[in-house]
């Protein structure tokens, strides 16, 4: 299936040798909710498939909101909640060879771009051991910057120095100089996996505050007399929206 480019940037220590080759992966799934449904998580999976498998439920709503006595009673569906979880993933790695990672820089008072501006004014300068700079920039959600120079074998001499020191303002800060690795996806395969606590509630009319509903629909689905269970999370998308559910991996 086709997915959206993500850009990603790996830290991290290789520790053995024969780890370099794994990449441990931490899934987080956005997931779409329709306006008029609700995404309810149980404490235990057993509460949730009993949901499922009763399929369609009645709940009351006794709120003052209302005034004709039919409208106090609402169907809704109960679904699965089915996701895609990568189950293998190869990366193809190679270096930019004009390119360096700087890293370890110090947090200062100055804004990222007056600290890109002296990194800059250092590594064009040949005494240094640098060349004119292409182009710098930093990484995304990251305090490393990444700057490339216009002349070959510059970028290879620096990372063979392993750590510089720059002068920024009236300081002078040791910085470490490494490669800098680009990759690609190469291969990305994944399954469907089934939600073990969650349900996804379909159906639900926009009869009352987005509070009152959310609370209506706990108080109906935590009563095991109606096929329920402790209730973990849920929320609530009047109809009219939509919103966005994030699974992350579930560390019980």
């Amino acid at each position: 299936s086709a997915l959206p480019e993500k850009k990603m940037i790996f830290m991290g220590l290789t520790v053995n040798k024969e780890d370099m080759n794994n990449l441990m992966l931490t899934p987080q799934i956005h997931y779409p909710l329709p306006g008029g449904s609700a995404l309810i998580t149980f404490e235990e999976a057993k509460v949730a498939q009993r949901i499922i498998e009763m399929r369609e439920h009645t709940v009351e709503l006794s709120c003052g909101e209302l005034d004709e006595l039919d409208q106090y009673r609402v169907r809704v569906q109960a679904v699965p909640v089915d996701i895609l979880l990568p189950s293998a993933l190869e990366v193809r790695l190679s270096q930019r060879s004009r390119s360096i990672l700087v890293s370890e820089l110090p947090r200062l008072d100055i804004s990222k771009e007056a600290l890109l501006d002296k990194l800059e004014l250092f590594f064009s300068k040949t005494k240094n051991g640098g060349s004119e700079v292409e182009s710098r920039k930093f990484l995304e959600d990251s305090e490393q910057v990444v700057l490339t120079f216009t002349e070959d074998g510059v970028a290879e001499l620096l990372i063979q120095r392993g750590h510089i020191e720059v002068p920024i303002g009236k300081g002078k800060y040791k910085i470490k100089i490494s490669p800098c690795m680009c990759g690609d996806i190469s291969n990305l395969q994944l399954q469907p996996s089934r939600c073990p606590r969650t349900v996804l509630l379909l159906g639900i009319p926009d009869v009352l505050s987005a509070e009152s509903m959310q609370d209506a629909l706990e108080i109906h689905f935590q009563k095991g007399s109606r096929g329920g269970g402790e209730v973990d999370a849920l929320a609530y998308v009047p109809a009219g929206r939509t919103g966005v559910a994030v699974f992350a991996e579930d560390s019980g």
